[in-house]
């Protein structure tokens, strides 16, 4: 299974390269990137929805499944992206969304039998915010997201051999597997009861209003795993990892049929090796964890862990077991925008979401033209200046992605000083210090590589520092 160890690059393609000056990224200005990827050694990429979109939710309220949006090119540009990704040894996934459309698509007027629909609304909240319901005519319609995100109903056979057309048709271009938005979402209660109020934490954070209720029937349904079988079903033996936003406790009917899921728990955690490694034990104790620190929705691993943490922050990500996804930006440190952007994405994500930093230049080899977010900090973190600095950040994760080929099977967490995480990964040890002061590692053997010079000196551990070295601790 290639994928078993993979490091998954996410791309964001309207943020990764510019190929014709509108200031915004494409299909053909990602494929003249692939040379990056190739060089820095990842497995695969994987692109944030490039469907045609009114872009309610950035790509996330497609419209037009079986399509490319012209924004990004067309069908033809993408298969001359799956080429040469191939030619590369680069899988290519697509991202997928499976649980709503646009209320702009198609499916929507032609198909309203197609959705769920209810006489009254219920309880359940809306992801950002408010009733998950709103009128149409005389009945309400389901949107676990914004109200032009109508829920597809996935009871419905129709539904489930549309999708599974939808599916196929990009596996049969070449694509090699599929990230699935909101799987969680997929099944509801079949009777829509209101949700009670909750009676323990959930896990991982909510809005106030999610908070409140147990959420039991909005999502997660006991039947959920006989709708995924016919996900599997359509895309065979292709990748597929999950976004289901639930604590990994309750993953199993999703892994039945999905090979992975994103492992949020982790993602979620302070820098603070108490929480990291209750993280990681908690989502470990069974199969199919992707690792995941950042990505387009949550921030970039630089601003998230602070930049002093940055590099430790990588080191952890990518000597971990299983399935890694890197998201672009991070492999420079790259940070995120200034806090409270919403220039386009309500939620406030789009300081999560600026253009990929190639250059020193004020546009950073992004764009000819006004690049459609600006420029975060271009002159700070680069590709251009890291790419032959053995001690950048660009550097490190490169070195990380290739150690990890080395790294043995199974996973074992170590005691260790307060303040320090430690596990050991076949005949390698691995510490990473989350505090501001030096500490003892439980680390015995040869640095094989460390965050800085200097990372393990007589035992100890320097501030913010991480090191793999070979042996056991």
């Amino acid at each position: 299974m290639w994928w078993a160890d993979a490091v998954v690059y996410q791309v964001y393609p309207r943020s990764f390269q510019d190929s014709d000056g509108d200031g915004v990224g494409d299909l053909a200005g990602m494929r003249s990137r692939l040379d990056h990827l190739a060089w820095l050694g990842v497995d695969a990429l994987w692109m944030s929805p490039i469907y045609p979109s009114p872009l309610a939710d950035f790509g996330y309220d497609v419209s037009d499944y079986t399509a490319i949006d012209p924004v990004f090119g067309g069908l033809a540009e993408f298969d001359a992206l799956v080429k040469e990704a191939h030619a590369r040894g680069l899988r290519v996934l697509m991202d997928v969304v499976p649980c709503h459309t646009s209320i702009e698509h198609p499916w929507f007027r032609e198909h309203p039998d197609w959705y769920v629909w209810r006489d009254e609304p219920n309880n359940w909240p809306s992801a950002f915010g408010g009733s998950a319901w709103t009128r149409r005519g005389d009945r309400f319609y389901l949107h676990s997201f914004y109200p032009e995100q109508p829920d597809l109903d996935w009871r419905n056979p129709e539904v489930v051999a549309a999708m599974q057309d939808v599916l196929r048709f990009w596996l049969a271009r070449g694509v090699d597997g599929y990230r699935i938005d909101a799987i969680d979402r997929l099944m509801k209660d079949p009777e829509l009861r209101d949700e009670p109020p909750a009676a323990e934490p959930f896990g991982l954070p909510l809005t106030d209003e999610e908070a409140k209720l147990a959420r039991i029937h909005a999502l997660n349904a006991p039947d959920t795993a006989e709708a995924l079988a016919t996900i599997r079903a359509a895309c065979g033996d292709a990748f597929l990892v999950g976004e289901i936003y639930l604590p990994s406790a309750k993953w199993q009917p999703y892994l039945e049929h999905l090979d992975a899921a994103f492992a949020f728990e982790l993602l979620f955690a302070p820098w603070d090796a108490g929480a990291l490694r209750a993280a990681i034990e908690a989502t470990t104790s069974g199969p199919g964890a992707a690792w995941v620190m950042s990505n387009h929705d949550f921030g970039r691993l630089a601003t998230r862990f602070g930049a002093e943490n940055a590099r430790a922050a990588a080191l952890l990500l990518l000597t971990l077991p299983g399935a890694a996804f890197l998201y672009q930006g991070d492999e420079i440190g790259q940070r995120d925008g200034p806090p409270g952007e919403s220039r386009y994405d309500r939620a406030g994500r789009d300081r999560y979401r600026h253009p990929m930093q190639w250059t020193g230049d004020p546009a950073a080899g992004f764009t000819t033209g006004t690049p459609w977010l600006p420029l975060v900090d271009p002159w700070h973190s680069n590709v251009e200046a890291q790419r032959d600095d053995p001690a950048s950040m660009l550097s490190l994760v490169r070195e990380l992605i290739a150690l990890r080929r080395t790294l043995g099977d199974g996973l074992r967490l170590l005691d260790a000083a307060p303040g320090v995480l430690a596990y050991e990964r076949g005949d390698h040890t691995v510490a990473v210090n989350t505090t501001g002061d030096a500490r003892p590692a439980p680390v015995g053997g040869e640095v094989a590589l460390g965050t800085q010079s200097a990372a393990l000196r007589d035992g100890t551990l320097a501030p913010h520092a991480g090191v793999v070295a070979a042996g056991r601790g």
